[in-house]
């Protein structure tokens, strides 16, 4: 038997060097198995039993954490213990701990003509409506993450339209921009004068603002907010639900799955597949084909 806590800090420095994980995700796997370590009182691995995992998860579901976070401390744990498995610990079976069930997940959409609206809500000519109108239609074009969006680099290739980023587990992938996207990043680096080597950045309150360095995410969220208001949208839109609008007109428009998923960087399909149940192109023909046909 060995010390569960040396253990864990092995485990974590596999996921980072050998499987090549995001310090966030380190983080995140470190903080969910430290409580059930803390919680189960476990001194080594032969403490993970099923009865201590069991009392874990009535914890967890008593404390009324949503079911998508109880499943977050249970792949982790699952995980943890297929590593020990490789190291040959003898542990109990991964398997034998199922995941909670978890409700499909529903997709909001907003209407077309509202989507519209909310892009060109930042009409005027000064640097920050320039940037704001060029961070939407970014958002859109490319369907980034929000994260994604504030490390991009100022000097990109605007004539090919292509950008490589570096998204979740340190993947790479190729976005594209749209002709609206390349207009409104073209007019708003024109308007700068700045050396900043980001290509979104923040801004000053002042009149003619002055440039504070990269912009942070929450800024994006409230830049969104804002001008979703400005825009008469009754509906709460997030930078994340512009990356929704991206996939969902991508397989309106008759995009196969596994293309949008490519482009969205999802690891796995089943990510994807969430967007199917309002965009099934199919269903809607059949409807319109066959539904009434006997009505006069």
């Amino acid at each position: 038997m060995a010390n569960i806590e040396k253990l864990l800090i092995e485990y974590l420095d596999y996921l980072e060097i050998e499987k090549n994980r995001s310090i966030k995700t380190r983080e995140n796997y470190g903080r969910y198995l430290a409580e059930f370590i803390r919680f189960s009182k476990s001194k080594s691995e032969a403490d993970i039993t099923p009865d201590a995992v069991r009392e874990f998860r009535l914890n967890l579901a008593r404390r009324d954490i949503k079911k998508n976070t109880q499943s977050y401390y249970i792949i982790a744990l699952r995980n943890f213990l297929k590593y020990l498995i490789r190291r040959d610990f003898k542990v109990m079976s991964p398997d034998k701990i199922e995941l909670p069930k978890v409700s499909q997940r529903q997709i909001a959409i907003v209407e077309y003509k509202d989507l519209e609206r909310l892009l060109t809500a930042p009409s005027g000519g000064d640097l920050r409506s320039l940037r704001d109108r060029a961070i939407l239609e970014t958002l859109f074009s490319t369907g980034l993450r929000i994260s994604e969006l504030c490390s991009l680099g100022r000097y990109i290739d605007l004539e090919r339209g292509e950008v490589t980023v570096r998204g979740k587990g340190d993947k790479l992938r190729v976005v594209f921009i749209s002709d609206q996207a390349k207009k409104a990043i073209k007019a708003y680096l024109d308007k700068r004068s700045d050396a900043d080597e980001a290509l979104f950045v923040s801004l000053t309150k002042a009149k003619n603002p002055k440039v504070i360095g990269r912009i942070i995410p929450r800024a994006v969220q409230r830049l969104v907010n804002f001008y979703t208001k400005k825009a008469g949208i009754p509906d709460h839109i997030t930078p994340h639900q512009l990356r929704h609008q991206f996939a969902t007109d991508l397989l309106i428009g008759g995009a196969d799955l596994r293309s949008v998923q490519e482009l969205l960087g999802h690891a796995n399909i089943s990510t994807t597949q969430v967007y199917t149940h309002i965009t099934n192109k199919e269903l809607h023909e059949v409807h319109q084909a066959f539904h009434g046909r006997r009505r006069k």
